[in-house]
C-alpha cells in the first residue's frame, strides 16, 4: 500500500509538472515528451511518467503515435486546418501581388534566409527554424499592394503563432521539403513567371505543410487539401 501511495504522490507530481510546462509553452504542440528525460529531470522512474501521460492523453494535452510515443498535442486541430488553409489562399495571393515588385536585393534576402534554414536541416532546431520560415515569407508577401490582403495574412501569421509554436516540431522531415520548395518559389518569381503560377506555388507551399501535419496525426486519412501532389 505504502508503495502504491508513494507512486502515486509521484505521478501526481510529474502531471503537475508536465502540464505545467504545456500550460506555460515550454513544452509547446508537437514537442515530444521521452519518459526517460522526465524521469530523470524529476528523479523518480518512468512508472509515474508515464502514468502522468496517460492522464494528460486523457484530458487531450497528449496523444500516442505509433513508433512515436507521446507528443504534445496540438490546441485546436480544426483551427489549425481552418487557419492554414486560409493563410494559404491570402498568402498565396500577396506573394503573386508582390512579386513585380520584388528587386534582386529583396530575392536575395529570402535565399539567404533559406540558406541559413538548410544549414539548419543538419542539426535540426524546429523553433528557429519556423522563426526563420516566417521571415523568409515576409520578404516575399510584405510589399503587396493591396494593404487589406496584406492586412489578412499578418492576421493569418498571428493566429497561427497563437493556435501552435512550430509544425515542424512534429513533423521535421517536412522541413527539408519546405526548403526546396522555397528556392522553387523564387525561381519562379525571377523567372517572371505567371502570377497565378505564383501564387499556386505558394498556396500550395502552405498546404503541403498542413498536409503532412494532418497525415502524421491521421495516417489512413486523405488530405485535407484538394491541391494536386503531382
Amino acid at each position: 500500500m505504502s508503495t502504491l501511495t508513494r507512486e502515486g504522490s509521484k505521478s501526481e507530481q510529474a502531471y503537475t509538472w508536465i502540464r505545467a510546462r504545456i500550460s506555460g509553452h515550454a513544452f509547446g504542440p508537437g514537442y515530444r515528451l521521452v519518459l526517460g528525460t522526465i524521469a530523470e529531470e524529476l528523479g523518480m522512474s518512468v512508472v509515474p511518467v508515464r502514468e502522468a501521460i496517460r492522464r494528460l492523453e486523457a484530458e487531450g494535452l497528449v496523444t500516442f503515435e505509433r513508433n512515436v510515443g507521446a507528443r504534445v498535442s496540438l490546441v485546436d486541430e480544426s483551427e489549425y486546418v481552418h487557419t492554414m488553409q486560409t493563410l494559404g489562399l491570402v498568402e498565396g495571393a500577396a506573394t503573386a501581388l508582390s512579386a513585380p515588385h520584388l528587386d534582386e536585393s529583396a530575392l536575395a534576402r529570402a535565399e539567404e534566409i533559406n540558406q541559413r534554414m538548410a544549414r539548419l536541416l543538419e542539426h535540426f532546431d524546429a523553433h528557429a527554424f519556423t522563426s526563420l520560415n516566417r521571415d523568409f515569407h515576409s520578404v516575399l508577401y510584405e510589399p503587396c499592394p493591396n494593404p487589406q490582403l496584406l492586412d489578412l495574412v499578418h492576421r493569418g501569421w498571428a493566429r497561427l503563432s497563437g493556435i501552435r509554436d512550430s509544425t515542424f516540431a512534429f513533423v521535421p522531415g517536412r522541413a527539408r521539403h519546405s526548403v526546396e520548395e522555397h528556392t522553387q518559389i523564387l525561381q519562379l518569381i525571377r523567372s517572371g513567371a505567371d502570377p497565378l503560377e505564383i501564387e499556386l506555388a505558394a498556396r500550395n507551399h502552405r498546404w503541403r505543410t498542413m498536409d503532412e501535419f494532418l497525415r502524421a496525426r491521421h495516417p489512413q486519412a486523405a488530405p485535407a487539401s484538394p491541391i494536386n501532389h503531382g
